[in-house]
């Protein structure tokens, strides 16, 4: 009994040093508020879409622009006989011009739509903010479980030595009721938490590399800097601290106010939506384009002819022309009409894209949301009942076999039943703070500038939610 005192007072000492060798040992950490902003600030699709929207605005210009009036110089009617200028009186040096005008308001049309489409790059650029925004939380979610189950493992690993060692001396000295078996149960717990503990360390590994991605600097003045991935590998942990994720507009989603209709009428804000209106507005723009095309397209050209002097001396009048041509779009069955005909399904598969895309937001959300109330549950369950269960459990355990009056066996599986409890704790945990940030992406609206829509989208939005509704 007194070998036995002796060990437990060794594993109290050992944790108590342990402890304190982990907390003053000095590491470079990364917050998730930190991981996300560098992430943001050194994304290098943001700097690219806003390169692709410079290219939209400048082809917008210049689809406005009349075509480039074509310039012609020849040389007609010249006599094979003597190659004489003078000879023939049809001889001439022609210079003409010729321009040729777009159908309709072609131009007009082409352009606006181009400037349109420029509107979709600060949506888009919104959206990639909010996804970059939930899928570095999660990878840093997913790192921060990794280092806390480490760090659970780790802290529990001189209790189970000392248990083993106890086991081994009170087994040696035939005391108390301490078996071979137990002896080897305890090595073989040790064996296998030191497997689970290289798990974890994978898993740490696998997510931290997973994040370096987004932590990546992106300097535009300093391309060579970019490039150089070598000298830009971070080695870094996450912050020992869970953060506080707050959940965006928890009003809706509160069960006995909940109606689909209006959270269809929050989501109708988010970017990635919007997104579709602006395309299908673009689409629309293809179908007045293609009306254009029943309109005739027509070219003005005018040309003007030297003649060189007669033989006799005499001068000979040069020579103006002035003209204009244009096509009749008459046969329009397989060409004008197709065309529209094509231009007006796209518009209308557009308005399905939205259609899906809300139910699928919506459907997510709903998933996510029920998720975070299973997990908020448990959540409370664990709290309240089974770490403080199983922590009396595992000592009761210890005393009952301290005083010989327990089975080692027992000892053993109640510690292994409280470092699991632990870390299926810190799993819900963990898991909710990710169903937040995954809730929160849905809840992510444009800016006021950029959610500006024509009565006709309104009106789309309208007949949307009606459709969600009678669902």
């Amino acid at each position: 009994m007194y070998r036995i005192f002796i060990g437990l007072t060794k594993l109290l000492i050992g944790l108590a040093i342990g402890v304190i060798a982990f907390t003053t040992q000095a590491e470079k950490t990364i917050s998730l508020m930190q991981a996300i902003t560098i992430a943001e600030k050194n994304d290098p699709w943001l700097h690219g879409n806003r390169l692709n929207q410079q290219a939209i605005n400048h082809r917008s210009i210049a689809a406005g622009t009349l075509p480039d009036p074509k310039v012609s110089i020849g040389m007609m009617n010249l006599p094979i006989d003597s190659w004489n200028t003078e000879q023939e009186g049809m001889t001439q040096l022609k210079v003409g011009v010729s321009q040729m005008f777009p159908r309709g308001d072609s131009l007009a049309i082409k352009q606006n739509q181009l400037k349109l489409e420029a509107t979709k790059f600060p949506l888009m650029r919104k959206n990639r903010q909010a996804t970059v925004k939930s899928t570095v939380s999660q990878l840093w979610l997913d790192a921060y479980l990794a280092q806390r189950i480490i760090e659970l493992i780790e802290n529990d690993w001189a209790l189970f030595e000392q248990i083993a060692e106890v086991a081994q001396v009170s087994y040696s000295n035939v005391v108390g009721k301490t078996r071979q078996q137990d002896v080897i149960r305890a090595q073989l717990e040790i064996v296998q938490l030191e497997d689970r503990l290289m798990l974890e360390k994978q898993q740490l590994e696998t997510a931290i590399a997973r994040l370096n991605e987004w932590l990546h600097v992106y300097d535009t003045n300093n391309v060579a800097q970019t490039f150089n991935f070598d000298a830009q590998a971070l080695v870094f942990n996450v912050s020992s601290q869970l953060p506080e994720l707050r959940l965006k507009r928890p009003e809706l989603l509160k069960a006995a106010k909940y109606s689909r209709n209006h959270l269809a009428k929050v989501l109708l804000n988010h970017p990635a939506l919007l997104m579709i209106d602006v395309k299908q507005q673009v689409v629309e723009k293809n179908v007045v384009l293609a009306k254009q095309q029943y309109k005739p397209q027509w070219g003005v050209n005018a040309s003007y002819s030297y003649r060189d002097n007669m033989p006799s001396g005499d001068s000979r009048a040069d020579l103006f022309s002035v003209g204009v041509t244009f096509d009749l779009p008459l046969f329009t069955d397989n060409k004008q009409d197709q065309q529209v005909s094509a231009s007006i399904a796209e518009s209308a598969a557009v308005k399905t894209e939205k259609l899906l895309l809300t139910k699928q937001m919506i459907s997510a959300v709903e998933q996510e949301t029920r998720q975070l109330r299973r997990l908020s549950e448990r959540q409370k369950l664990y709290q309240q009942q089974l770490l403080k269960q199983t922590h009396n459990q595992a000592e009761a355990s210890l005393t009952a076999y301290t005083n010989d009056d327990g089975d080692f066996s027992e000892v053993v599986r109640a510690r292994i039943t409280q470092l699991n409890t632990k870390i299926a704790a810190l799993k819900i945990d963990v898991e909710a703070l990710k169903s937040v940030a995954r809730i929160n992406y849905f809840f992510t609206h444009a800016d006021a500038t950029s959610r500006q829509l024509t009565p006709h989208t309104k009106n789309v939005n309208t007949a949307l939610t009606q459709q969600l509704g009678d669902q």
